[in-house]
């Protein structure tokens, strides 16, 4: 997860036409960054997205930062990020003569979209630039967030054109008893064992979808789905699954870890996760979706939230 805005909808500030808050979908090749949020000196997705941003801003101006739907670590990809920024709007007495603006004193988003990506890396892609509905909020408002992990069981490794995200495992793996150790992890339950601990956050998470594949003779993928995760929790749940899947551990034993609450040191390598995609209600359920997501954030953090 990611910083937070605590205004479902942008303020309107003096002296311009008032905000607008706009969608940008976004995918990137997480390898060479140091994962989603700006860190001093380092490379980081948010730092150069917000950058460009300010440099080509789709409005007047830029206000504050971007606020994402699911922060994601260093070297772990995305082809369906999605971010959410306030702009100003131009005023009528301000609007540019070399730039079309239209009535509701917003750019043409087509253009600022192609003028952004002109300006950042080719690891970093805006595929969507548009007018966020009413109420909408790209961490708040989220109500699934969908992950996939790659794996070569290859006895070479993994081709070199998919080094970059996919894992090499050098055992064969059972998708059978991988998924029969993955079907006892579903549902509402305290992810403790699975996530790291931070001051404040809860573990318990409703675990939607955890399925492997066998998608190519050699090539596996875990399709992952739930309603939020916790640091690392994908990678973990990962990790444990592919040692049962070698045959180093029996089936049960992610539940074991599960029920105990005991912390597993099995992590799999961030390159073979990328989030492909963010779920959100009708338009007209976003801002009750935000403001019922912020109150369950509430209810964690003050430590009255639900464990199983």
């Amino acid at each position: 997860m990611t910083e937070t805005s605590s205004r479902s909808e942008p303020a309107v500030p003096t002296g311009e036409g008032g905000l607008a808050r706009l969608r940008i979908d976004l995918s990137y090749d997480g390898t060479d960054f140091s994962g989603w949020a700006r860190q001093p000196g380092r490379r980081t997705v948010q730092g150069v997205l917000e950058d460009a941003l300010r440099k080509q801003p789709p409005g007047a101006s830029l206000v504050g930062s971007v606020v994402v739907a699911g922060r994601t670590d260093a070297g772990v990809h995305a082809e369906g990020q999605v971010v959410h920024v306030d702009v100003t709007r131009f005023a009528r007495e301000r609007r540019s003569r070399t730039v079309a603006i239209s009535s509701d004193g917003l750019p043409d988003l087509d253009r600022a979209r192609h003028r952004l990506n002109r300006l950042l890396p080719p690891d970093i892609r805006v595929l969507q630039l548009s007018r966020a509905p009413e109420g909408f909020d790209a961490r708040f408002s989220a109500a699934k967030r969908h992950y996939v992990y790659k794996v070569s069981d290859a006895p070479w490794g993994v081709s070199p054109l998919r080094r970059r995200d996919m894992l090499a495992w050098p055992r064969p793996l059972s998708v059978a008893a991988m998924n029969e150790a993955a079907s006892s992890l579903l549902g509402l339950h305290d992810f403790a064992a699975f996530c790291k601990q931070r001051e404040g956050a809860t573990t318990i998470r409703y675990l939607l979808e955890l399925r492997w594949e066998r998608v190519g003779t050699h090539e596996l993928q875990l399709a992952v789905s739930a309603d939020a995760f916790c640091h690392s929790m994908v990678r973990s749940l990962v990790g444990a699954l592919l040692w049962v899947g070698d045959g180093r551990r029996p089936a049960s034993w992610p539940e074991e870890l599960l029920r105990k609450r005991e912390r597993s040191s099995v992590v799999a390598p961030a390159h073979g996760l990328t989030l492909v995609r963010v779920d959100y209600p009708p338009d007209d359920e976003l801002a009750r979706r935000a403001e019922k997501t912020r109150d369950m954030r509430r209810l964690e953090v003050s430590g009255d939230a639900r464990r199983d």
